[in-house]
């Protein structure tokens, strides 16, 4: 055991989702089709919110970094996984296997953070409407989304360090179809006490402080809705919450089950089940679910269409 301390690893192989070759080509099609719909649904949001005059507001400048957080995120696992279903070389560098986990992590707990900063944007606005400009200023919200980078990749950063500080020992197997935490615990032959304790502290502190300001926000918001008199005010007030509400949910959902548990043979089994939805659907549904929902988008996209179809004739 000593001396399978002391190997140098200089990559790892995937296991994936599947080992059925016939199963992989079908596989292949599918992410492929939900990569392409998520770069596609995310980049058209950015555009969108940069160039309608309709869109210029802290919402949506939180949107379009949700956007850019969730490309990145796809991004990141999606291109290699697809090139593993058509090659039979299913391994991975040590470097990019650090690059991997470091960016995975840091975009996570990014998300976390943009998803709380929504919810406060959603408190001001409809909890202290006449201070919404000056609370909600330009420069409030860079700061909100600064942190909120800054805090992920340092923490991704420390996690991943603490990781790939372990002794591994072979096979260098990884039972996932990207480069986790979890999984490549399994692979040490240190002591991961350390690790594990940090990742849960992590990742507990990470999920709960992150909702716990999502969660106050609304408790906040639920109480004003009630004192509106109107069904028709109440209604427009917590259909501008609707599509953040169902993001949250998404995403959190997936990530309580797969995180918060101590790692073993069956949790990864199942984890890998659980990573499909918040690393290949959340990122997909999140632009069509706040277009579907949105009025002012669906407004700012039909006005974009209208321009670049039939432009106005120069008089």
């Amino acid at each position: 055991m000593a001396s399978r301390n002391h190997t140098t690893v200089t990559e790892f192989l995937l296991l994936g989702l599947t080992d059925d070759p016939v199963l992989e080509k079908v596989l292949f099609g599918a992410f492929l089709v939900i990569y392409l719909t998520t770069l596609a649904g995310n980049l058209c949001m950015i555009v969108l919110i940069r160039t309608s005059s309709h869109l210029q507001t802290p919402m949506y400048f939180f949107l379009s970094h949700l956007s850019f957080v969730d490309i990145c995120y796809s991004s990141n696992v999606t291109p290699n996984m697809l090139n593993s279903f058509l090659s039979e070389q299913k391994t991975i560098s040590y470097a990019g296997c650090f690059s991997q986990c470091l960016l995975f992590i840091a975009l996570v707990i990014t998300e976390f953070y943009i998803f709380a900063s929504m919810a406060l944007d959603r408190y001001v606005a409809i909890c202290s409407p006449l201070h919404y400009n000056t609370r909600m200023s330009k420069d409030v919200c860079i700061s909100l989304v600064m942190v909120s980078y800054a805090f992920g990749f340092l923490n991704g950063l420390s996690q991943t360090l603490l990781t790939f500080h372990l002794s591994f020992c072979g096979p260098l197997e990884i039972n996932h179809f990207y480069c986790a935490d979890p999984p490549l615990l399994m692979l040490a032959c240190s002591d991961t006490y350390v690790k594990k304790m940090a990742m849960f502290i992590v990742a507990g502190f990470t999920l709960s402080s992150s909702l716990f300001i999502i969660l106050l926000s609304y408790l906040f918001i639920i109480a004003a809705i009630l004192r509106i008199r109107s069904a028709e005010g109440k209604h427009k007030a917590f259909s501008t919450c609707g599509s953040h509400l169902t993001t949250v949910t998404i995403f959190y959902g997936t990530l309580f089950c797969m995180y918060l548990r101590p790692p073993s043979e069956k949790s990864l089994e199942e984890s890998k089940i659980i990573a499909v939805f918040y690393t290949f659907l959340s990122p997909m549904l999140n632009p069509l679910i706040y277009t579907l929902r949105n009025t002012h988008v669906i407004l700012a996209m039909q006005q974009m269409i209208k321009g670049n179809l039939f432009p106005k004739n120069a008089v």
